[in-house]
């Protein structure tokens, strides 16, 4: 069989258990073939089906994300190593990296910190527009700063990895202060249904967040006016339905706030900074 025919029966059983089912087929079939997919659809369509396809195709079957098949990920147009210690990074999550390129314009943070770092796309993606600045993420796995790690050296960025827990106290003693922070906390409700894609292979403590998905806002955000340098922002990712109680968590705490949508039009991250006294 050659590999035309393959990815469109492998599609047709994909449908069942994917929205992008030949988009699936193809990246796992380029995989297979240790080619990209842009060479498969020029290049090898008339190239016998390897033998690794068939299993990897049973994976995306079972809903395994095909980022985790393939251990790679796109963001912000790095190619990231990832895998089930850090959650996969979502295009929604570059709003973030617009917020803050469109914040400091022609200037450039010199120093750049990244709460929960899991992969590292966040820091990463800052630090491929700022690659001078000093980037430090902090996660409290050793699984994931291992992810991030390796994926900062593969990208030839400088960032130092330091296993910190943001959710315990004391955590910011001796970091001195940021001109860009970046987080992407959990944020989803206990209880709310997911795609069993997400549900079975992501990080459950990445991404839940209590009753309301807000908990851990509640612990970040006292945080976050220490650590903000002047005239530096932190820019915080949230849920779609989570943009203005996020907002007035930090108003509370003496910030000012913005709020960024995403591709779709949908509120997706908060920008702070500490006000003014003008403000």
């Amino acid at each position: 069989m050659d590999a035309r025919t393959a990815l469109r029966e492998a599609a047709d059983r994909l449908a069942a258990t994917s929205d992008t089912a030949r988009l699936d087929a193809e990246v796992l079939m380029a995989h297979a073939m240790g080619c990209t997919r842009s060479d498969l659809l020029l290049r090898h369509m008339a190239a016998p089906v390897p033998p690794a396809f068939a299993a990897l195709v049973e994976r995306r079957l079972a809903h395994e994300p095909v980022a985790y098949i393939t251990g790679r990920k796109e963001f912000w147009g790095l190619d990231l190593i990832v895998g089930p210690a850090v959650l996969i990074p979502r295009p929604d999550s570059e709003t973030l990296i617009e917020a803050a390129q469109a914040h400091f314009g022609t200037r450039a943070p010199s120093r750049i910190l990244d709460l929960g770092t899991g992969s590292g796309a966040l820091l990463l993606a800052a630090l491929s527009l700022w690659p001078q600045a000093d980037g430090l993420g902090l996660d409290r796995s050793p699984e994931a700063l291992a992810v991030a790690t390796a994926n900062a050296a593969q990208l030839g960025l400088r960032a130092t990895m330091r296993p910190i827990d943001w959710t315990q106290a004391g955590w910011t003693s001796g970091l001195g202060t940021f001109d860009l922070i970046l987080a992407n906390p959990p944020y989803i409700e206990t209880g709310e249904p997911l795609a069993l894609s997400v549900e079975a292979y992501e990080p459950h403590d990445a991404l839940f967040a209590g009753e309301d998905g807000l908990d851990d806002y509640r612990v970040l955000i006292p945080c976050l006016p220490a650590l903000l340098a002047p005239d530096g922002i932190a820019v915080v990712e949230t849920g779609w339905t989570q943009a203005g109680p996020v907002s007035a968590l930090a108003q509370e705490r003496g910030l000012a706030t913005r709020v960024h949508l995403d591709l779709a039009g949908r509120p997706r991250a908060v920008e702070m900074a500490v006000k003014r006294r003008e403000d």
